[in-house]
């Protein structure tokens, strides 16, 4: 059997509202909001008893999704939203935008900050790294034609 597609891709947070609204802002579309718990939650994290908000939020070609997470119960036990680009293990979501300068106008007014420079890749790519709320990484990219 082939793999199908990636469905999403999950980050924890603690303040999903401001999250959110910052997703929005980049022009991820809020597909929906709900509260997860009880046994069988439990049995697909191994966490047990959890309870946890969820936000699905989707890209504008309806073919990417972002879940974002806030847990009620159990409390959060590692917080890896610092960490630097060449830190193990995931680090970043990047997302192609058509006008990379406009695009961190709109997000510095949210509070990300440039992690580097904005550079030219070649003939093919504007480029850059921001961290986003809660210090998230995100990467974006122009691409150039």
């Amino acid at each position: 059997m082939a793999l199908k597609r990636m469905d999403n891709v999950g980050i924890v947070v603690e303040d999903l509202g401001g999250t959110i609204d910052f997703f929005r802002e980049l022009g991820l579309e809020l597909e929906g909001r709900a509260t997860i718990e009880g046994e069988w939650a439990g049995r697909v994290t191994g966490l047990c008893d959890q309870r946890v908000e969820i936000a699905m939020m989707r890209t504008p070609d309806g073919h990417s999704r972002l879940e974002l997470s806030r847990f009620l119960t159990p409390p959060v036990v590692a917080d890896h939203r610092n960490a630097p680009v060449n830190a193990l293990g995931y680090l970043r979501a990047m997302f192609a935008v058509d006008d990379i300068d406009e695009t961190l106008e709109r997000l510095r007014a949210r509070g990300a900050q440039l992690v580097g420079e904005v550079v030219q890749y070649k003939d093919a790519y504007r480029l850059c790294y921001i961290r986003g709320p809660e210090g998230l990484l995100i990467g974006l990219a122009q691409e150039l034609n």
